[in-house]
Parts: C-alpha cells; structure tokens; sequence
C-alpha cells in the first residue's frame, strides 16, 4: 500500500512551489472531451430552470413578468437569458468597470483634498511628495526586459526606443503606485464602497455544500481534481472559511480538464461515489491532498482509508452512475464561458484563477457590508 497523506504539508508545498513562477493561476480547458464535452448533451442547469434538485445562489426576487407574447404564450427573460449570458455579463462588467472607476475617482480626489489641507498644501504637492517622488525610475535591466518582450511588434533598433520604453515603465509604475496608494488611503479612512458588481445565477448541489448552509456568502467552485492551480485554491479556500466560519459556504462543481480514457475512472467520479455513503469531502480533500497518485487502485485506498464500504464504492465507481452528472457541470461551465480552473463565483459575483485570500476577502467583506446596510 502506497504512503497515503492527510493534508501533507510537504506534497501541498512541492505543489505551490512549481506554481510561484506562473502567473495566469488556472489551468486552460483542453478541447476534444468526447465523454465530457459531447455536442448536444445540455444536460446542465440553466439559469431560471432549476430542478427542485438544485439551488440558486442568487436570490430570487418578486414575480416575473412577461417580455412578450406568441400564439397566446407568454415569454420570459429566462426563455432566452441563458444562451447569451456569457455576453450580457461582459456588457454589464463593462459599465460596472466604468462607474467603479469613476467612483474611485470622486473618493480619491476627497481623501487628497482633506490630506492636503492639513498639511496647508496644495494637492498636487502632495500627491508629488506622498506618492510619486517616491516612485524609482526603471532600471536599465527593466528596460532591456521590455524591449526584448516587445522586439516584434517595435521592430526597432533599442537605442532609437530607449527613453520612449524608459517614460512608458516610468509612467506604468506611477500609475500603479497611485493605485495602490489610494486603496491604502480608503481603507485607512473607512471608506465604504456600496456599488453592486454584476453577477450570474449559478446553481448548486446542496449535497456537496462545505460550511453553514445558512450562510450569507455562497462560494461556487469549478474546480479539477488534478488541476495543480486548483490545489494552490483549496488551500486558500480552506483559510477562507475558517476566517468566515459560519457566514461563507462553498459549493463544489466538476469541470474535468481531461478526458476520461476507457477502462478508467476518474477522480470526479471517485469523489461522487464517496459522497453516496456521505464522505464526499472527506474524499475531496485526500484526493487534493495527494494530487500524484490517482487511478483505480487510489481510489479503493483512499475509500478503505475513510472506512467507506468499498464493494459498494467499486460497484459505484464501474457502474459510471455519475457520469452525466459530471457531463451536467461540465456543460453548465462550457456555457457559462469558463475556459480553465478553478473558476468562482461569490455570490454570483466571477473570480477567475486561484487567486490570493485578499481578493476574494474584498469580496466577501463588501458582500457583507452590503448586507447589513
């Protein structure tokens, strides 16, 4: 029998170690899923269909009311809403984007304005000596860098762009030195931020919901068990709702990368088949927690492991019982235009990649704030 770990610090690190280096943190979806990604197989949850099965992670709110009527049949938003939510959602971000930035803006200029005043200054000589004399020039290493990522499209000589590159990365840390400056100033002052970002309606499974079912913040997670991206997000994850106990709950969502080759079962399945005798995520985290060893044989142990009954769990597991719900999630993720894992949603509210703590804290906390208002 193979060394099996619980929450193996040593595994988990080698893990995150190969990952400091890469900075898209998720993995791309692969094209050519035959068992997964088969056309016409939109067996998924569509938002506004839901079967009893399921639940919303967005609040639903009042009656709905007909856009229009065919033949004496009336026709809603959810008739349509689902094949193009993936669009209007990039619409609305958009002009999320634009009043968020615009927001900002008036609050900055507040805080400055109030800053300067009390050092009898004019705001301009504030923000120069607050912020940007404190901003290094671009080493020559820097620009060497720079030029050599963007020989191509300068298709120039570097002497005859050097101080043109040298007054762009100049210009690029000033901007992002303000940036990071103000979030500092608002967060020091207090400053509450009440715009609502755009959300999509995600369904769940409440039978693979980790944490309060009550809580206010629901997590949705796209996730693939043998995406290394994925494991850096558990780990964040599980910090997550250890410092939110009781107010965040995370509901989990298979969208395998890889193909299942016949004769083999995979760990979504594996993990589905252990959550039929109630231990799925006591079986989600061994399998993430010993992400190098999968297949048949792991897959027995770790049941025996979790006293699971394993002639139920290997009927289970060959019967392929689950496998068009996995089919359900991975569509459901197709459509919803996820490309890679892992993939959030904070109440409705996207988070691509495994990201770190701050950025979903910053979320959950104006989630929150907005509640109690």
């Amino acid at each position: 029998m193979k060394m099996i770990r619980h929450a193996d610090a040593h595994l988990i690190a080698k893990h995150l170690t190969t990952l400091n280096s890469s900075g898209s943190g998720k993995r791309r979806l692969q094209t050519g899923l035959p068992r997964i990604a088969g056309a016409g197989l939109w067996l998924f949850v569509c938002a506004g269909f839901i079967p009893g099965a399921w639940l919303s992670a967005a609040a639903q709110t009042g009656e709905q009311k007909p856009v229009a009527t065919v033949g004496g049949e009336a026709l809603y938003e959810e008739d349509f809403l689902p094949q193009i939510q993936g669009q209007v959602y990039k619409i609305r971000k958009q002009e999320y984007d634009l009043k968020r930035k615009a927001l900002e803006d008036v609050i900055n200029k507040k805080l400055m304005r109030a800053e300067a005043q009390k050092q009898g200054i004019t705001e301009q000589e504030w923000l120069r000596q607050e912020v940007d004399s404190k901003v290094p020039d671009p080493t020559n290493a820097e620009v060497e860098q720079t030029y050599v990522n963007q020989m191509a499209r300068i298709n120039r000589p570097i002497n005859m762009v050097i101080d043109q590159i040298r007054q762009q990365l100049k210009q690029a840390n000033l901007v992002q030195a303000r940036e990071e400056f103000f979030r500092g100033l608002r967060e020091r002052a207090g400053v509450k931020i009440y715009l609502q970002p755009p959300r999509i309606e995600v369904g769940y499974d409440p039978a693979r919901v980790r944490g309060n079912p009550g809580a206010v913040i629901t997590i949705v997670e796209f996730s693939d068990f043998q995406c290394p991206f994925c494991l850096r997000a558990y780990m964040t994850i599980k910090g997550i709702l250890a410092k939110y106990d009781g107010k965040v709950k995370l509901a989990y969502r298979d969208l395998p990368l890889q193909p299942i080759q016949p004769g083999a079962h995979g760990s979504a399945e594996a993990s589905r088949c252990a959550g039929a005798q109630g231990k799925f995520w006591e079986y989600h985290d061994l399998l993430f927690e010993n992400q190098d060893f999968f297949g048949d044989d792991e897959f027995r142990e770790y049941a025996e492991i979790l006293q699971l009954d394993t002639k139920q769990f290997t009927t289970c597991l060959e019967s392929g019982k689950f496998q068009s719900q996995i089919q359900e999630d991975f569509q459901e993720g197709v459509r919803m235009g996820i490309t890679g894992t892992p993939f959030f949603y904070i109440n409705g509210i996207p988070v691509n990649g495994a990201q770190p703590a701050a950025v979903f804290e910053e979320i959950i906390e104006a989630e929150l704030a907005a509640i109690e208002q």
